[in-house]
């Protein structure tokens, strides 16, 4: 009898120490850091929970151990370990410790992702719907007629694609009024405006920008790059205000427009000041564009530094930081990165060039939502000009510009984990 329960306490010994789970490292032993990110959304959509190792190994990935994972591992070329239960439970101790900067998030909910992007084809590509389908992640394209119909809310996620909210039209006037794209895109947004019972299309993209607010209110993720980020909230501030030159709208600006911005209707930026000259490629001083000529920043030099946050106690931007290294390569855009001083007091800056007195990547809280910024076009093309190929991110499955990008997909998935007390 003894001998009996001997073997069969060394049996369930046995069979502890066999049992498993997946670790995807995200540090520098990762072969694709981008398809990680799909892994991660794919195991979430089998209705499966996985655990976010926030500041292990560059912000690893916990599964569940299956055979289905580790194929589907293997078929996008993601790294992967086996680990036992006993090293897993290691780990979480090793997290869990008060003296590490770590901590554990779960991710239970698969996100629906939708992208604000016009439905015809652009002479330029878009850094997040180029790493959601190198990522292999799912997303509706969205427009006007989807956002005036108050479909929004179907979605946890949006990104806005390089936009223009002022009614401008990009500002592209100077250079590219002459090409068909850009006449075609006028006569487009003038139909969808009037479609939609607004005389202009500066009307209509304040309407849209207004319902993308409340959108974040009410619990959503907002997520912009380049452009869309401070057209977004100059479009905000001077609601209704009519700043836009003849070219644009049909008639001219209202010269003491500004003067009545109102900035308590902004995300991100407040005091700023407009870019009048309506053939300058610029929509205000937000852009530090301009500024970084004088420093002499070049593709070789250019760099900004990710900010290390507390993982116990500020979860949201140390999720939204996670990277294989503090250091990511800077990159231009209409939109590269915006001024310091016309930056909100209450808005938390994650990602900073100090020389050039430059933020790249800003978050913040509106009501009961979230919302990211990240200044600049392609994190891999340095100055991206339309007309350009895009991106082939076969060539950067490792890129930690890009991978800011996806480290804001699964953060409507997350759910900080109970430790136990």
């Amino acid at each position: 009898m003894r001998r009996l329960s001997i073997l069969l306490i060394l049996a369930m010994f046995s069979l502890s120490s066999y049992a498993s789970k997946i670790l995807i490292p995200m540090d520098l032993s990762q072969s694709n850091h981008l398809k990680a990110y799909g892994i991660a959304y794919w195991v979430l959509s089998k209705d499966a929970s996985i655990d976010w190792m926030l500041n292990f190994r560059g912000g690893s990935f916990l599964l569940p151990s299956s055979a289905a994972i580790e194929k589907e591992l293997v078929i996008r070329g993601v790294s992967y370990e086996v680990i036992s239960d006993a090293t897993a439970a290691q780990y979480e101790n090793q997290i869990a410790s008060p003296s590490s900067n770590m901590d554990m998030m779960k991710l239970e909910k698969v996100p629906k992702i939708a992208v604000y992007s016009p439905k015809t084809k652009m002479p330029w590509d878009d850094a997040v719907t180029l790493a959601l389908t190198y990522a292999e992640i799912p997303y509706d394209i969205i427009y006007d007629d989807e956002l005036m119909a108050d479909e929004l809310p179907k979605y946890d996620w949006l990104h806005l694609h390089h936009e223009d909210f002022t009614g401008q039209y990009g500002k592209f006037y100077a250079t590219y009024s002459p090409y068909s794209w850009y006449q075609q895109q006028q006569k487009d947004y003038e139909a969808s405006a009037r479609k939609h019972g607004f005389a202009k299309v500066s009307q209509l993209k304040l309407a849209i920008a207004q319902k993308i607010r409340t959108f974040v209110a009410g619990g959503g993720f907002l997520f912009a790059m380049c452009s869309a980020t401070d057209s977004f909230d100059i479009a905000l501030a001077a609601n209704g205000l009519d700043f836009i030159e003849a070219m644009y709208d049909g008639d001219p600006a209202n010269p003491a427009a500004e003067s009545q911005f109102d900035f308590s209707q902004t995300l991100a930026f407040e005091n700023f000041k407009l870019k009048k000259d309506p053939l300058e490629y610029e929509f205000s001083d937000i852009d530090n564009t301009d500024a970084r000529r004088s420093r002499s920043l070049n593709e070789g030099n250019d760099f900004f530094k990710l900010f290390e946050f507390s993982a116990k106690w500020d979860p949201i931007p140390t999720m939204l930081t996670q990277n294989h290294t503090r250091l990511i390569k800077g990159f231009y855009g209409q939109t590269t990165a915006f001024k310091t001083r016309v930056i909100k007091p209450d808005v938390v800056t994650m990602g900073q060039n100090d020389a050039a007195e430059e933020a790249k990547y800003v978050h913040g809280v509106f009501g009961n939502g979230f919302w990211t910024f990240y200044g600049g076009h392609d994190p891999e093309d340095y100055q991206h000009r339309v007309g350009e190929e895009p991106t082939d991110l076969n060539l950067y499955p490792n890129s930690p510009g890009y991978r800011l990008i996806l480290n804001n997909i699964l953060f409507p998935a997350a759910k900080k984990k109970k430790r136990k007390t």
